[in-house]
């Protein structure tokens, strides 16, 4: 009897975004303080699980260990790139015909141009050993992948190793290149687009667009430039596509995880990584989330006071979870 009267209060005490289940129920109000669920995580679309990057989802579904009947759904109806989960078979093949990508055939758009503007950059070796990044090569292209700025880059030091066998730059290619100044100034009003930078705001970025790459700190970085963090959308830093709260995938995984083709497997052209930046950019901008500004605003927002503690402990795991808000910004809250 006892047994299963606390089977009964442990199932009460199951978290409804990730499962987890709790002996007493502030150790459940305790969880949910800390683990900022929200209708922005990958969310599993047999059990209804809330992971927190698509990197745990994949796990769940077509891991080394599976979560068996998910796995099954997801074997017949599954898209193994978008990991969505769809009415039928016959449902789940035709939208894999349109959710993988070739290098070649650009994804479709809404329209030319849009807001967001993708960067890419590529070092030569500078300093005794060739250790040191120096910007030698840099694109920009728009949502509608049309290069909006290409040009190589004067480096600001001797070149002691230029890389040749994987980004392709010769020293000809530099020895008449764009002084780094003027890359600076055109990059920079290209970004800006007429919006002086101190007037940038979180939420209202007038003409300014949004800048998306891979490692965008590292580029701006090597550019000498400075660009509002609001106003960043880098692959490498964005939750749901990282391996861990601290490691970061590569271009390449993530072009061939979630695009479904291959980049790097030759001479590596900034251009190619733009392409691959947006359209990861643009997959996860169109995540078909409820419009909860409250939620992934990027700020805390999980309402959970001290003062309300007793009456959280009162609360369904469905009541705690409406109280919860994101940790990080869902890029399907951009314009």
């Amino acid at each position: 009897m006892d047994s299963r009267r606390e089977s009964a209060e442990t199932l009460r005490n199951k978290c409804s975004a990730c499962f987890r289940q709790y002996n007493k129920m502030e150790h459940l109000v305790e969880h949910m303080k800390v683990s900022y669920h929200s209708v922005h995580e990958p969310k599993c679309g047999a059990c209804r699980k809330h992971c927190r990057s698509f990197e745990s989802l994949r796990e769940h579904l077509i891991g080394p260990l599976p979560k068996a009947e998910c796995a099954r759904v997801f074997s017949a109806r599954g898209c193994g790139i978008c990991l969505n989960i769809f009415d039928s078979p016959a449902a789940a093949r035709y939208h894999r015909q349109a959710c993988q990508y070739s290098r070649a055939a650009p994804m479709p758009k809404g329209g030319a141009g849009g807001r967001a503007v993708a960067m890419a950059c590529k070092m030569v070796g500078g300093g005794s050993d060739g250790s040191v990044d120096l910007c030698a090569r840099v694109c920009l292209i728009g949502e509608d992948e049309n290069i909006i700025f290409q040009t190589y880059v004067k480096p600001t030091a001797p070149v002691t190793n230029y890389r040749y066998e994987v980004i392709g730059i010769r020293p000809e290619y530099l020895r008449d290149a764009m002084p780094l100044k003027l890359v600076q100034r055109r990059i920079q009003d290209i970004l800006c687009n007429g919006e002086p930078l101190w007037k940038i705001r979180p939420r209202s970025y007038g003409r300014a667009r949004i800048l998306v790459g891979h490692i965008v700190d590292h580029d701006l970085e090597r550019l000498g430039l400075d660009y509002p963090a609001f106003m960043i959308r880098d692959t490498a830093k964005y939750p749901p596509l990282m391996k861990t709260s601290k490691l970061s995938n590569t271009l390449k995984y993530l072009t061939q995880a979630y695009l479904g083709y291959d980049v790097h497997t030759g001479i590596q052209d900034p251009y190619e990584d733009c392409v691959a930046a947006m359209r990861l950019y643009i997959r996860m901008r169109s995540q078909a989330h409820p419009r909860d500004y409250a939620s992934g605003s990027g700020e805390v927002q999980n309402n959970y006071p001290a003062w309300r503690q007793r009456e959280m402990e009162r609360m369904s795991p469905e009541e705690l979870l409406a109280l919860s808000g994101s940790d990080y910004y869902c890029w399907c809250l951009d314009p």
